[in-house]
């Protein structure tokens, strides 16, 4: 039993890095929700700003947009030329996602500077690509109802995870190639 723990020390390592980094993460994530009063900032600080930047960048693409509250849920509603298209909800601000993708970079790290430069471009990376796929959406929502359901449960969440395992792959290629190197060394 030994020699397979020895042998697998590099997996096994990875995963209990991986889920540990993930829990305590979630865990942060869920007492800044619970536990702060954010006033101005209904439902939450974060996702109150995905929701006002989303509306700026339909805004940008010249929509007529609005976010509201939306009272008494937990969302924000965002409105193009008047129509009611999306509720951004916690779900929506990407921090979920975030935490996933941190948790790997945790738990697959290399030299540390390296690895902290390119987890902090993922994570931007990230937010930025959830933000105009927010807006994106709201649009072909209002453009294209009838492809809601498609566009909000297929093509977009496709987007986000799909530029999450392209960052962990790109990660990947990185990492080897700082292993060869050492070894080489």
């Amino acid at each position: 039993m030994r020699r397979l723990i020895q042998k697998y020390a590099p997996v096994i390592r990875f995963i209990f890095t991986f889920l540990g980094a993930y829990l305590l993460l979630a865990l942060l994530y869920n007492l800044y929700l619970q536990n702060f009063d954010w006033g101005d900032y209904y439902p939450d600080f974060l996702t109150h700003l995905v929701a006002v930047q989303s509306e700026a960048v339909v805004s940008a693409l010249n929509y007529n947009s609005e976010v509201t509250p939306g009272y008494p849920e937990t969302n924000m509603h965002l409105m193009v030329n008047g129509k009611f298209v999306a509720r951004i909800i916690e779900g929506c601000n990407a921090a979920s996602i975030i935490i996933l993708f941190v948790s790997f970079m945790l738990a697959f790290s290399g030299k540390l500077k390296t690895t902290f430069f390119f987890t902090l471009a993922g994570v931007v990376i990230i937010y930025v690509i959830n933000i105009l796929r927010i807006a994106f959406m709201a649009i072909g929502i209002y453009e294209l109802p009838e492809y809601a359901h498609f566009l909000h449960s297929i093509a977009f969440p496709l987007v986000i995870y799909g530029v999450v395992f392209l960052l962990w792959v790109l990660w990947i290629i990185i990492y080897s190639k700082q292993i060869k190197y050492e070894r080489s060394r």
